[in-house]
């Protein structure tokens, strides 16, 4: 992939997609895939932020039920199967376990009827393209097999589980990537680090594309589209008030979701518990440790200046200590904490915890804006079919009869497998000088493209060194910037490869991936510098804490 800013001649676009996460990215696929004519934009890189603050999950939403929000959840599940078929090396089924207690929420009759409703919802979860990845009903356990099963589940006042089973996205990032690559495969032109600072206008407020800095440059270019829409996700208001010049009063709001990652929480399955408070969240096994999500805190202030706080970690501690294990979890076990912001539409609930993670799709031509359509809302798993009724205003828009939408039915870019087990099985066999470990990482993050990433190590067999425990290499590090447009340290470590997301792994392993990327961009001493200290400080703890041995 290469950045098209870099050398834009002035050609007219039909779509001018403005940010780069999941629901840009899926916009920007669908359009493309179906004849137009797209170009996407993003101020930072491909999702930076909100698509890569999620669970890793891909989930039906089993607690939107309390909401009685059940076209929601339908269309979740629905769009839960449609991603394990499309990409089916990034989303796999993962057991949840839901532990009864004797409150009420917990009731094992309560939890056993909305599970049950929640299993009829899913009526198509068996039609799954690869069959391994079929997923069953919810089943039942007594007191002492949960024990056995998962021994930090609180014992007082449990009477049993219930087991039921949603998917696991394994790395978000690359997922949302995938979706580029997707849209960019159909013609689409994609720049990261290309942020938009103005509409452009005709005909008074008739909006005719963009105004786009390349922050890796400094030029700004004027994207020419016959449609724009606003994909901003917690910026998305933001990006509107440009068109009203700063003088709109139209808000979105903001939740605060973390994530805490630790060892040895559980042991297999992922567990669903409900705080003393009557919040749920989820603890869920992630590369051999345990990761504790999700917040849900209202966010006030500039979006561009939020950060993980100490604060709300040591609130999220007290919750989990409050309904998970011995209570004696505590801010020294953290090794990784991350967090993002959520954009939420509903505006009638007291607290971002019970607001609802439906989307809209507003046509600005309301607001006197014609040639604007801005998304707000919405949740990673539903994506996918959000961009789909997106395009249905975009006909409209455009005056034009599109053919159908077909991304439900093809597999990603790099993610054409039919059967993972018997495909991974040959990519053992067949790469023999390569560690069990290395070739299951690849194969699972990078589909059909991981032998790219092989020759890469065969060519020069230093890249073919192991840099983590999963087996990652150097030569991951290479292909990110030829070939997946990362352009920076943290690109490589957090987005193209897992090297960060499990905390700082260390200045041996950071200085040895720096002076990798730095090489194959040219960076001069001073610029490495500065790309070392910030990925140091980017996955530092609040309060400077050091990741825990």
């Amino acid at each position: 992939m290469k950045r098209f800013i870099e050398n834009y001649k002035g050609e007219e676009f039909d779509i001018a997609v403005i940010g780069g996460g999941i629901t840009g990215a899926a916009v920007a696929y669908d359009a493309a895939s179906r004849g137009l004519k797209v170009a996407i934009v993003e101020k930072n890189d491909f999702g930076w932020a909100t698509s890569a603050a999620t669970s890793k999950l891909i989930h039906g939403g089993l607690r939107y039920l309390n909401n009685m929000e059940f076209g929601l959840v339908r269309e979740s599940l629905k769009e839960r199967r449609i991603l394990e078929n499309i990409a089916p090396n990034f989303v796999y089924p993962i057991p949840f376990m839901v532990p009864n207690y004797n409150r009420f929420k917990n009731n094992k009759w309560i939890i056993r009827i909305g599970l049950t409703l929640y299993d009829i919802l899913a009526f198509d979860k068996k039609w799954t393209w690869d069959r391994n990845k079929r997923i069953p009903n919810h089943s039942s356990y007594t007191k002492k097999k949960v024990m056995a099963m998962e021994r930090n589940v609180k014992k007082q006042g449990l009477t049993g589980a219930s087991v039921y089973y949603d998917c696991q996205s394994i790395f978000p990032e690359r997922l949302t990537l995938a979706f580029i690559k997707s849209a960019v495969s159909y013609g689409a032109q994609a720049a990261n680090y290309a942020k938009v600072e103005d509409f452009l206008y005709a005909d008074g407020n008739r909006i005719t594309g963009v105004m786009v800095k390349d922050l890796l440059t400094g030029k700004t270019v004027n994207v020419k589209a016959r449609l724009t829409v606003n994909c901003g996700g917690p910026w998305a208001d933001i990006v509107l008030k440009l068109a009203q010049k700063g003088n709109g009063n139209h808000h979105i709001r903001r939740s605060e979701g973390i994530h805490l990652i630790v060892k040895g929480a559980i042991d297999r399955n992922a567990v669903t518990m409900l705080t003393p408070r009557g919040r749920h969240f989820f603890v869920v096994p992630w590369r051999g440790y345990s990761l504790f999500g999700t917040t849900d805190k209202e966010y006030v202030g500039d979006p561009d200046e939020y950060r993980v706080t100490r604060e709300s970690i040591d609130e999220f501690i007290a919750e989990i200590n409050g309904a998970f294990g011995d209570g004696d979890l505590s801010y020294k076990d953290i090794i990784h904490a991350y967090g993002g912001l959520r954009p939420l539409v509903d505006t009638q609930t007291e607290g971002t915890y019970k607001s609802s993670r439906k989307y809209e799709i507003y046509n600005n031509a309301l607001q006197g804006f014609e040639g604007l359509i801005t998304v707000e809302g919405g949740k990673y798993t539903t994506s996918r079919n959000l961009a789909v009724n997106v395009m249905k205003m975009v006909q409209v828009k455009l005056k034009t009869r599109l053919p159908k939408s077909n991304t439900a039915h093809e597999y990603l870019k790099g993610c054409e497998i039919e059967n993972m087990e018997s495909f991974l099985d040959r990519a053992r066999k067949q790469n023999p000088d390569f560690s069990i470990k290395t070739i299951d990482y690849l194969v699972k993050n990078y589909g059909t493209e991981y032998l790219a990433v092989l020759e890469i190590a065969r060519a020069d067999k230093r890249l073919a060194q192991e840099v983590s425990v999963d087996g990652e290499l150097l030569a991951e590090a290479v292909y990110a910037v030829r070939s997946e447009m990362a352009r920076t340290l943290e690109d490589v470590m957090l987005r193209r490869t897992g090297t960060g997301t499990l905390g700082y792994p260390g200045d041996a392993l950071v200085k040895k991936i720096a002076a990798v990327v730095g090489k194959e961009l040219r960076w001069n001493a001073a610029r490495l510098r500065r790309e070392i200290a910030g990925i140091k400080a980017r996955l530092a703890l609040p309060n400077g804490a050091k990741r825990p041995k």
